[in-house]
C-alpha cells in the first residue's frame, strides 16, 4: 500500500527522533515533540501500519519503535531535505582547505575535515591517475647516463621515475628530449597516452632512437602501467560512538572491512557526477558492512570526475546532514583541483 503524508510525518518524526536520541521512539513522545495535528490513538495506529509495511520495528516488548533500513531508504528517498550548510560552515571548509602546501596535504586535510564534521569514519580516494590528464613532463639530468622523469598530473598527482640512459647524454640533448614529450603529451588524458609515447619514438632520428627508446619504456610505465590507487581514512575511533557492531556484538568485522583498499574503492567510487549515493545496511554488498550507512559523492574539476570521497557510520546517522557536508566537501575539492 502507499502511505500518505500523515504516515510519512510521523515516519520522518520517528527517523528524526530516533537519531537524535538513540531512544526507541513512543507515540506519546511523538505527539509532544511534532506538530502533528492528531491525537496519539490517531500516532499509534500510524505506527501499527508502518509496521506492518516494513518501515518500523519493536524492538523489545513495550518499547517504542525504531527505523528499519527501509524506513531509512524511504526516508532518504522522500522525506529528508538537505540541510543547507551553515555560513559558519562554509567558512570553516573554505578555512580549512585554504592554501594547501601539495595534493598530499590537500588529501590529508579534506579526510580530516569530514570525520570532523560528520562525526562518521571518511575516506578519500586521490586522484585517480587512470582519469587524470599530463600537465607537465620534466627531465632532471642526476648525471651523464641518468635522467629523473617527473610527472605532474592536472590533479597535482606527482609520479617520479629514474631512468637509465644507454650512454651518457648532453644537456642540450635533454632539453629537446623535454620540449618534445611535453609538446607531444602535455595536456593529453593519460589513458590516451600509449599511441602518443610509441610516436615519439617513431619519429625520433635515428640517432637519437635509442635515447627515446629507453625514455619511453619509463614513460609508459609512469603513465600508464601505475594504475594503483591511493586512499586516506580519518575518524575510526568515531565507530565507538555504537551503532555499527554486527549481530555478535563486535566491531572488529567493519575494522577489518576498512583495512582493505578494494573494498574502500567500491564503496566510494563508480558515482556519478553531480549526484550523491547513500547505500543503507544490507544495501552495501560487502557483508561486514551490512550495520553501516555509506554516503559518497565524486568529485573533480569542472566537470571531469577524478576520484570519490564519503563517509560511513551506523545505519542511525544525520542523513541530511551528512549528504549536506559530503556535497560540499567534495565541490569545495573540485573547486580547488580547479585553481591549481
Amino acid at each position: 500500500m502507499s502511505l500518505d503524508d500523515r504516515k510519512l510525518e510521523v515516519l520522518r518524526a520517528i527517523v528524526e527522533d530516533y537519531v537524535a536520541t538513540q531512544e526507541p521512539v513512543g507515540s506519546k513522545a511523538l505527539v509532544e515533540r511534532h506538530q502533528l495535528g492528531v491525537s496519539s490513538a490517531t500516532v499509534r495506529n500510524d505506527m501499527a501500519v508502518l509496521e506492518e509495511e516494513g518501515y518500523i520495528r519493536q524492538p523489545h516488548t513495550s518499547a517504542g519503535r525504531v527505523p528499519t533500513n527501509a524506513g531509512y531508504r524511504l526516508f532518504v528517498d522522500r522525506l529528508s531535505r538537505v540541510k543547507p550548510l551553515s555560513p559558519a560552515e562554509r567558512r570553516a571548509i573554505e578555512r580549512f582547505l585554504a592554501d594547501p602546501v601539495d595534493l598530499d596535504d590537500v588529501v590529508h586535510r579534506t579526510v580530516r575535515l569530514l570525520a570532523q564534521l560528520t562525526r562518521q569514519v571518511a575516506v578519500v580516494q586521490y586522484p585517480s591517475l587512470a582519469r587524470s590528464s599530463v600537465r607537465h613532463l620534466e627531465l632532471v639530468p642526476i648525471s651523464t647516463t641518468r635522467i629523473m622523469l617527473v610527472m605532474i598530473a592536472d590533479t597535482g598527482r606527482v609520479e617520479q621515475r629514474l631512468v637509465e640512459m644507454p650512454g651518457p647524454i648532453a644537456p642540450a640533448d635533454v632539453t629537446e628530449l623535454r620540449r618534445k614529450v611535453n609538446e607531444k603529451l602535455a595536456g593529453q588524458r593519460l589513458a590516451d597516452t600509449p599511441p602518443l609515447v610509441q610516436a615519439l619514438v617513431d619519429d625520433c632520428s635515428p640517432e637519437r632512437r635509442g635515447t627515446m627508446a629507453c625514455l619511453a619504456t619509463v614513460l609508459l610505465e609512469t603513465l600508464v602501467e601505475r594504475s594503483e590507487e591511493r586512499l586516506m581514512l580519518a575518524g575510526t575511533a568515531n565507530l565507538t560512538r555504537g551503532g555499527v557492531l554486527d549481530f555478535q556484538g563486535s566491531l572488529r568485522p567493519v575494522l577489518e572491512a576498512l583495512e582493505e583498499e578494494v573494498i574502500l574503492l567500491k564503496l566510494i567510487g563508480e558515482v556519478e557526477p553531480s549526484t550523491t549515493r547513500v547505500r543503507i545496511g544490507d544495501e552495501n554488498e560487502i557483508d561486514n558492512l551490512r550495520s553501516t550507512s555509506v554516503v559518497s559523492a565524486s568529485y573533480g574539476p569542472g566537470a571531469t570526475i577524478v576520484g570519490g570521497l564519503g563517509v560511513l557510520g551506523p545505519t542511525r546517522m544525520d542523513y541530511p546532514g551528512n549528504i549536506a557536508t559530503v556535497r560540499a566537501v567534495a565541490r569545495y575539492l573540485g573547486d580547488l583541483l580547479a585553481q591549481n
